[in-house]
């Protein structure tokens, strides 16, 4: 039994969310989160959010008798960038040059491991 989660248009760059994302592939849904809570960057924040989505999905779509929450795992989680909003930033003398706002996708499958 698989359920994923998508988070869209997340601001940050998905660089800075991947090095995060490093930490949990492959853990249990409850380790991952136990992570999360205390890494110090500002991008374990959204990805906590997500987990606990997926993990939501997975037991509303089973139903909660069916499925353990212990024995979730994160199967895979990847982070793609999204649209960039563009704006100015004035500089020196006069110029001008482009000021790139990253967004990301983050999407978590999670699956159900026999114990």
């Amino acid at each position: 039994m698989e359920a994923r989660a998508v988070a869209r248009q997340v601001p940050g760059s998905a660089r800075k969310l991947r090095q995060v994302v490093e930490l949990i592939r492959g853990k249990t849904v409850q380790e991952a989160l136990n992570i999360l809570q205390f890494v110090p960057k500002a991008a374990a924040r959204p990805l906590e959010k997500t987990v606990r989505s997926a993990a939501a999905n997975a037991i509303n779509a089973d139903g909660s008798a069916n499925v353990d929450v212990e024995s979730l795992r994160i199967k895979t989680i990847y982070v793609d960038g999204g649209p960039m909003q563009k704006r100015i930033y004035y500089g020196p003398r006069g110029m001008a040059s482009r000021l790139r706002k990253r967004t990301s996708h983050i999407t978590v499958v999670v699956s159900e491991t026999a114990v």
